[in-house]
């Protein structure tokens, strides 16, 4: 069953792409796929392109996909191991959810992050405190790791 939706999500993915990002298989393996997401403009992110792996759990879309970024991202609900802190991987998953609207709430949430619900509380503290630092340092890291600069 799982091979079935996510054959019909790579389907909805390649006909209908979600603004901003691209997904699909790495190499014949269906549970395993490569999401590219292109820094929102209006974020420190803009014009940098950020990879992140997705699997799929064999008991998808009961369970969420495991999403974490391989592109260091200097961001309150993003580790240095890329796991991502989204409501919508974890306890707010729903089946009727799909791989394109995970990636656009991830999108959004580079655009808009959550200090509220931090991952990095020294990241979070720092946008609450000095935005301009923030976004200083997330535009240098954006730069040195998702503009090969």
């Amino acid at each position: 069953m799982a091979s079935r939706r996510i054959t019909r999500e790579l389907q909805d993915i390649k006909r209908d792409p979600p603004s901003n990002c691209s997904a699909g298989p790495v190499g014949d393996d269906l549970f395993h796929w490569q999401a590219t997401i292109m820094g929102p403009s209006d974020s420190p992110y803009e014009g940098g392109v950020f990879y992140a792996s997705i699997h799929f759990p064999p008991d998808y879309p009961f369970k969420p996909p495991k999403v974490s970024f391989q592109t260091k991202v200097y961001h309150p609900n993003i580790n240095a191991n890329g796991s991502i802190c989204l409501d919508i991987l974890k306890e707010q998953w729903s089946p009727a959810l799909t791989i394109s609207k995970v990636l656009l709430s991830i999108c959004s949430l580079l655009s808009d992050p959550n200090p509220d619900d931090p991952l990095v509380p020294d990241i979070a503290q720092m946008y609450k405190t000095n935005r301009a630092q923030y976004e200083h340092t997330a535009r240098g890291w954006t730069h040195k790791y998702a503009m090969g600069g």
